[in-house]
């Protein structure tokens, strides 16, 4: 046969001081082997040199992912202008977002079961995500779960590019903001209530290293779903978890008086009709005024903060930008922010420059 006389004729082209060896190859009465000896030069090169040629491997073209090994993004229906990762997610809507890569610029965190980071594709600015959790039994499965769950999210239906330039020219305050953050990209969450409301509790009167400190504090009560970068992360916990958690743990964890707030709030969860996760999602359903005034601040009836002057303040700002127009007022509390949050710093509980974080906030979970 002729594929075991290719290796036999190099051998004997490489030990041509021993003739003993070449007469054996010639020997075998094979049809073909006069032809290949006369064509086949005495050195061996011309057998061993393509062996490393065709080792190397290359991906294949239309492959679209970032240029990173092993790892497979897959993109997201939002360009640069739509989501700007620095001015969405550091900003003070959420603390649970850790940075996980600087080149590329990459953010990571737990979106419901899902962990996965985000960051932006070289070649067309688009968003994409690496999910860390896929199911290897059902991975097309995983990926098209955690893209329905971060498209939710991330409010990703909302056209922010065409809602920037209605406030620009609704606002000359607004105009200055925008171009100073960059042309767009801050977009407002659509995080889960639960999520959302003990967040919310952490922040009051509080700065953002301890914010940030405490909120990490209570998603460690939830399911562990891996480790990326450095840091661990875990599933927020559900009412029921929080329930469980003592007023004395959490002192002890330094909430200080916020740590009866939120075991309070999460045991008059508990008694709602249906759950407490069940009772605020159907918030998102309320109109503004009615979750205002009847559900979610009562207390300041007698305050100088009056329902009726949180009516006055919400409808001036639905009168200037329209529907969206909590979208506008986050631009505009961004504009107020030290220069260095606009930079993707390092989320950590350490590094970050004590800042007491005041915000005059409109109430207004989204549907």
């Amino acid at each position: 046969m002729r594929p075991p006389l290719l290796p036999r004729v190099a051998s004997a082209a490489s030990a041509s001081a021993t003739p003993p060896r070449r007469q054996r190859t010639v020997r075998p009465p094979m049809p073909s082997s006069p032809a290949l000896l006369s064509s086949t030069p005495p050195p061996a090169a011309p057998v061993e040199t393509p062996k490393p040629e065709t080792t190397q491997q290359h991906p294949p073209p239309a492959r679209r992912r970032l240029t990173l090994a092993d790892e497979e993004w897959h993109p997201l229906p939002l360009s640069l202008a739509e989501l700007s990762l620095p001015l969405t997610l550091p900003t003070g809507q959420t603390f649970l977002w850790r940075r996980t890569s600087l080149s590329p610029l990459r953010f990571t965190a737990a979106v419901g079961p899902h962990l996965v980071s985000l960051s932006h594709l070289p070649d067309d600015d688009r968003l994409a995500f690496l999910l860390h959790n896929d199911d290897p039994a059902s991975p097309s499965s995983s990926v098209a779960a955690a893209r329905a769950a971060l498209c939710d999210y991330l409010n990703s239906a909302v056209p922010l590019a065409d809602l920037w330039v209605q406030f620009t020219a609704a606002d000359a305050r607004f105009a200055e903001v925008a171009a100073r953050l960059g042309g767009g990209g801050a977009r407002v969450l659509r995080q889960d209530p639960v999520e959302c409301l003990f967040q919310f509790l952490c922040s009051s009167n509080n700065n953002i290293a301890r914010i940030e400190k405490m909120v990490w504090t209570l998603a460690g009560y939830g399911e562990r779903l891996g480790e990326v970068g450095g840091f661990v992360f875990h599933r927020f916990p559900t009412v029921e978890r929080l329930a469980q958690v003592s007023e004395q743990e959490l002192r002890e964890a330094g909430f200080g008086y916020r740590a009866k707030y939120v075991v309070g709030t999460a045991r008059k969860l508990m008694a709602k009709p249906g759950g407490g996760a069940k009772w605020l999602a159907l918030l998102r359903d309320r109109e503004l005024p009615e979750v205002a005034t009847r559900y979610m601040l009562p207390e300041l009836a007698d305050k100088s903060l009056t329902p009726k002057l949180s009516i006055v303040v919400a409808d001036a700002f639905v009168a200037k930008f329209g529907e969206y127009a909590g979208w506008a007022q986050n631009v505009l509390f961004i504009g107020q922010l030290p220069a260095k949050k606009l930079v993707a710093t390092e989320v950590t509980s350490d590094t970050a420059k004590p800042t007491k974080r005041k915000r005059a906030k409109m109430v207004e979970i989204q549907a």
